[in-house]
């Protein structure tokens, strides 16, 4: 049967999975590679770790998350043509996408005779109403790509497949709220099964407050910094992705539990879980005004799947919204925490990118059909 990898790449680590293409693909072994150095040191550890597993076998195929798509529709086979496109808009991206490039071009040269797919996480958001990805700003940048995109498009679709798996009808005929809360974090509304909004914009910097992202600022602060710093265009990135969100408000951790266990005593690590409560609760308003209301929410990531608290708090006043938890449920982040009354279903759901980027590649490549 086929072998597909699926590699997941970030700033600094690789998540990888290896699936065999049946019908539904089959994961067969996954893990991660953390504190990356290069990329080809990142990848020679990732191929060690793969081939000396017991019974593998060489991919026939790689998928890659790429996070950064622009206005590309659906997967694609990943050429010279395409690399050169993803060169060229790494100013949209420069968190992701040139590690994301080194890796797909290591893994190339590792694995020259099989198909390379890039799966977008952009792909997701293409249904959104033109409304939803205008940026107010002079019309002539929109012919650079100069847009709201969104991100977490792989998390979101896997999330509305499972919403439709498990017979939810708000999958699609209803209002869908989905919160991808993690170190990167965002939210999407979906209409229908289609996505109408999303929190991050033209950068994945966009949006809601994260671990180390700032999310949404005042655009005037940069034109600020640069007069008193002074703060230059590359040190403005480094601070708004790398020093920001909860790290930079606490000065202590980026890491939701570490900051869970310091809140009592550390007013800076109160107010950083507060900031992001109190954001996500109003993008769940925002998006509800957009929907009309909300049938579902979700969470999923790091945070969405394990902070009971902060699930607890960012639902606390949204009772008009039909949004109501059973605590005792949410403290065992069982898959279903609204209560029985609650007019509105609250899940908690464990994303998985890896089988979407699998699903995806096999697809692409017509390999469910050789695989079934």
């Amino acid at each position: 049967m086929p072998n597909i990898l699926t590699i997941n790449a970030g700033s600094s680590s690789i998540r990888f999975a290896l699936y065999e293409a049946a019908a539904a693909p089959v994961r067969v072994l996954d893990g991660k590679i953390e504190r990356l150095g290069s990329a080809a040191q990142g990848v020679d550890s990732l191929v060690q770790r793969l081939e000396t597993q017991p019974g593998f076998a060489k991919p026939d195929a790689v998928g890659h998350r790429v996070v950064h798509g622009m206005l590309h529709t659906a997967p694609e086979r990943v050429t010279a043509e395409l690399l050169g496109e993803l060169r060229r808009i790494t100013p949209y991206d420069p968190e992701h996408l040139p590690r994301e490039i080194e890796i797909i071009e290591a893994l190339q040269q590792r694995y020259s005779s099989v198909p390379h797919v890039a799966c977008f996480d952009t792909v997701f958001h293409r249904s959104m109403p033109r409304v939803a990805t205008l940026l107010p700003i002079p019309r002539r940048y929109m012919a650079q790509g100069v847009q709201r995109y969104g991100f977490h498009g792989l998390s979101y679709t896997f999330l509305m497949r499972e919403l439709a798996r498990i017979g939810d009808p708000a999958a699609t005929q209803g209002r869908v709220i989905l919160a991808h809360l993690g170190n990167g974090a965002s939210l999407a509304a979906v209409q229908s099964g289609r996505c109408v909004d999303t929190s991050m914009g033209f950068t994945p910097a966009a949006g809601l407050v994260m671990g180390t992202r700032s999310g949404d600022l005042d655009p005037g602060l940069m034109s600020y910094l640069a007069l008193t710093e002074p703060m230059d265009a590359a040190q403005f990135q480094a601070m708004v992705n790398h020093e920001s969100g909860l790290l930079g408000v606490s000065e202590s951790s980026a890491d939701v539990r570490d900051l869970l266990d310091h809140e009592v005593n550390d007013s800076r690590a109160r107010e950083a879980l507060a900031l992001f409560c109190y954001q996500a609760k109003k993008w769940i308003g925002s998006f509800a005004a957009v929907l009309g209301g909300v049938d579902t929410l979700v969470f999923a990531g790091g945070i969405g799947e394990n902070a009971a608290p902060l699930r607890r708090r960012i639902c606390d006043g949204l009772q008009f919204l039909g949004i109501q938890i059973d605590e005792s449920l949410n403290q065992r982040n069982a898959p279903r925490i609204s209560s029985a009354t609650a007019a509105a279903a609250v899940r908690v759901i464990h994303t998985d990118e890896e089988s979407v980027i699998a699903e995806l590649t096999a697809g692409l490549l017509g390999m469910n059909d050789k695989g079934a």
